[in-house]
């Protein structure tokens, strides 16, 4: 019996199906507070780097490696039938992150061609009207390319098994899973071993980082757009992390000698869109009340003698405007001066005063989601981290709550219904656990620039391979431990057929909407393949 204590058996078709809506609810909506809460963390410097390498793919395959777990507890003979439904998560979790959202987001990230075939992304506007389907396209960075041939090489794991399983017999599952075990310990330690040699890879290699950095760049810039932290709380982490940029020169001066070129880089991906709003003529400069408003728009208020100074100081030829470059590095001196400045205390007290709390440590004082940019940067940085560890425990103490008793309405619904539990897991469960990365990926791609649709086709291949490794691995280890019997190779063949297809896809300079056709076209092509082949004899 899972929680809540509802058995799908005891109830009515129209009772199992709201119970299906309410527990694939509940799953998605902890799968959104796992992926904002590790967002968050993004915001935090000192661990921004661990936190994209490591723990953002591992949380987003939590739900999907949960219901897999789940299907294969209980005896053997209720894990060897419920075990079906994992096999379809896992099936349906790859197959649809890597046909759906991607062809949805190569259609919402296209762009205009140049003349060689190339997206354009400096052209304005991006894309022109009754443009036809080889008109546009996407062109992704090379980070994709690379997550595509990583991609491939975890799909050897399921070969381990898989290639063995084709010649496995006997008179019984009991035989065939004796047979099968130590193929499963393989297995297991192999796709282990995969998973521990990505995680590796997406903290040492130069693709992987630059992709981490760009998904930091871009939350900041969507915390700062939402207005739920200013630019000086979003930064103060990077003050504390990086070395003193003002370290043996005038506390309060800005010249641009003194920025490392490393922050003024993050700091200008960041800023450039709200520069470019206010800068209505296009000529690269900002008068002294369009950056009072730049600043407001970054959360930002600094005071009328703050911003002369500022202004002055950066305005070296005294023509009343300053570029970019100076803006950034005014912007750096300015969260600076905020991370350090002593009257930071009093702007503590006065945001808890307003947001009712009377003690630092009382709990209404984490309860100010609105109020966060007004509290001081550190202040800020530690409301974060706060508030990014309670969406991830509440995140994941739902999805491991719910995610057995989703199993059991599943298995019920393919009972009732008379399809294999294998579809109906397939089809429904990634509604659940993956709705997220589609709605991620797809509002990424929108932002119509090179680094969106990189990030957005990137995340995508990451959740593939933390499911031929993480997932799998869970798979290899109830198989092996369970006693269970390996006969999914349908399936198995449909997950490896499908990757090496979108790699295919991927390894392109540019896509078109006509690849992304192609593409969806795949996902509903694979359950007619799985269908085809359990028709001609495998499994």
């Amino acid at each position: 019996m899972g929680f809540p204590a509802i058995e799908p058996g005891d109830i009515g078709d129209t009772g199992l199906f709201w119970l299906f809506l309410s527990y694939g609810y509940v799953l998605f909506f902890a799968s959104n507070l796992i992926s904002e809460g590790s967002e968050l963390l993004l915001l935090v410097p000192s661990i921004a780097g661990i936190v994209g390498s490591c723990v953002l793919p591992v949380l987003g395959a939590v739900p999907d490696g949960a219901i897999m777990l789940f299907s294969g507890l209980g005896d053997v003979e209720e894990a060897q039938e419920n075990l079906a439904v994992g096999v379809g998560a896992l099936a349906g979790s790859t197959i649809m992150l890597l046909t759906v959202p991607w062809a949805l987001s190569l259609w919402a990230g296209r762009v205009d061609l140049d003349g060689d075939g190339r997206a354009n992304y400096a052209r304005r506007p991006k894309l022109g009207k009754d443009r036809g389907f080889s008109e546009c396209g996407v062109s992704p960075g090379p980070q994709v390319r690379s997550g595509a041939k990583i991609m491939l090489l975890t799909l050897l794991s399921y070969l381990i098994i898989q290639g063995p399983a084709f010649f496995m017999s006997g008179a019984s599952r009991a035989d065939v899973a004796a047979n099968e075990k130590s193929w499963a310990l393989l297995g297991l330690i192999t796709t282990l071993g995969g998973f521990f040699a990505y995680l590796w890879y997406q903290v040492k290699s130069s693709h992987a980082q630059d992709v981490q950095a760009k998904k930091q760049e871009a939350v900041m810039k969507t915390m700062l757009e939402s207005g739920q932290v200013s630019l000086a709380g979003a930064m103060a982490g990077l003050v504390y992390a990086s070395h003193d940029p003002l370290a043996g020169g005038n506390e309060g001066g800005y010249g641009t000698n003194q920025l490392d070129q490393d922050v003024k880089a993050k700091i200008s991906e960041v800023v450039r869109p709200f520069f470019r709003k206010f800068d209505a003529s296009g000529d690269g400069h900002l008068d002294k009340g369009e950056i009072k408003a730049v600043f407001h728009d970054l959360g930002e208020e600094p005071s009328p003698a703050r911003l002369d100074e500022i202004f002055d100081e950066l305005d070296h030829d005294k023509n009343g405007t300053i570029d970019f470059d100076e803006f950034v590095t005014g912007i750096w001196s300015h969260v600076h001066r905020r991370s350090h400045e002593s009257e930071g205390s009093r702007a503590v007290g006065e945001a808890i005063k307003r947001s009712g709390s009377h003690t630092e440590d009382d709990e209404e004082e984490e309860e100010v989601p609105e109020d966060i940019k007004d509290l001081a940067p550190a202040e800020q940085q530690r409301v974060i981290k706060r508030r990014a560890a309670k969406l991830l425990l509440l995140g994941t103490a739902l999805v491991v709550i719910f995610s057995d008793p989703m199993v059991d309405v599943m298995s019920e619904i393919g009972v009732r219904t008379g399809i294999p539990a294998f579809y109906v897991s397939f089809l429904l469960a990634p509604l659940a656990s993956n709705a997220s990365e589609l709605l991620a990926s797809m509002y990424y791609a929108g932002k119509k620039t090179q680094t969106s649709i990189t990030i957005s086709f990137a995340a995508l291949e990451g959740a593939a391979c933390m499911n031929n490794t993480f997932c799998l691995a869970i798979f290899m280890g109830l198989i092996y431990f369970k006693g269970i019997a390996w006969q999914y190779t349908a399936e198995t063949l449909a997950i490896v057929v499908v990757q090496c297809a979108v790699a295919v896809f991927a390894m392109k300079p540019t896509m078109t909407p006509v690849d992304a056709c192609f593409i969806m076209a795949i996902y509903p092509l694979s359950v007619f393949l799985v269908a085809g082949l359990e028709a001609a004899g495998f499994d």
